[in-house]
Parts: structure tokens; C-alpha cells; sequence
């Protein structure tokens, strides 16, 4: 069973919208399926939104980076 984890970050507060999600999903689903021959009834596929401050580059938050902190 495949199982696919995306992640993607809030950019300005905005959140990835529903439609977007399923588009991922199925785009993702539709790729494994066309490259690796798998299953689409099998594919696992996850979406973490992750906020600026819950992930960090040279020491700061992404937060800190953004505002040249």
C-alpha cells in the first residue's frame, strides 16, 4: 500500500482549500498509479499544513526568517 505524506506551509495565514486537497490527492493517487502501476484503491494520501512558527531554517522559525529576523 502506497502512502504518500505532503506538506505544505501556511503562507500568510492562508490554508491549502478543500478543492485544492483534492486536487493533490487525486493528482498524487493518479501519478502512482500511471508510474508505478499501483492501485488507486490503495493509495494513502495525507496533507500537513504546517504553520510558520512549527518549522525553523538556520536556528530561527520561519516566521523569524520571513520578517529578516
Amino acid at each position: 500500500m502506497p502512502f504518500v505524506n505532503i506538506r505544505v506551509t501556511k503562507e500568510e495565514g492562508k490554508v491549502v482549500t478543500t478543492e485544492q486537497k483534492k486536487a493533490l490527492i487525486n493528482g498524487v493517487s493518479d501519478l502512482l498509479v500511471n508510474v508505478l502501476g499501483k492501485n488507486k484503491a490503495s493509495i494513502v494520501v495525507i496533507i500537513d499544513e504546517i504553520e510558520p512558527d512549527n518549522y525553523g531554517l538556520g536556528g530561527k522559525t520561519i516566521t523569524e526568517v520571513r520578517k529578516g529576523g
